[in-house]
């Protein structure tokens, strides 16, 4: 929820969860923020997994997933992307994104961040165990800019 909130995630918004995991981010555009939701993911069940949660959830005219490989699919209609990707996956999709994304798309990355790029805002969020961060970029505003509003971490 934090990440479609921190993206500014309107109705409409064709949002693009890459590593769609079980699917928690789709559903949460569509219901919560009323986006369209793509997934993208590489493992099979879990593909089975998320496609049972749209049906189950009612949300197909809303919300699909693509069982791909998301460097193989094109992004430049996303309004947002959510990654929950390692470091050196998000230093691979940078050029990805930076080719594809339209302008005023935004890109919001669960505890790491991309190299080479300033955030708009870093938010904290704090669990029982860990505080994770939570960074904002804006395409094409992220390449350029190095001022960004930072949580205390």
């Amino acid at each position: 929820m934090r990440m479609l909130t921190l993206a500014d995630t309107k109705p409409g918004q064709l949002v693009y969860d890459l590593g769609a995991g079980d699917g928690r981010i789709l559903s949460l555009a569509v219901r919560s923020f009323g986006a369209i939701a793509v997934g993208v993911e590489l493992d099979e069940s879990r593909c089975k997994t998320i496609s049972e949660l749209i049906r189950r959830e009612k949300l197909e005219s809303s919300a699909s997933v693509i069982h791909e490989d998301f460097f193989n699919v094109d992004l430049s209609k996303a309004d947002v992307v959510t990654l929950y990707l390692l470091n050196s996956v998000n230093e691979l999709m940078r050029p990805k994104l930076e080719r594809e994304l339209k302008y005023g798309a935004r890109v919001v990355s669960h505890d790491f961040p991309i190299q080479g790029w300033y955030p708009m805002r870093v938010d904290a969020v704090k669990t029982e165990h860990k505080t994770h961060a939570l960074y904002l970029y804006e395409f094409p505003r992220s390449q350029r800019v190095g001022n960004y509003i930072e949580a205390s971490l």
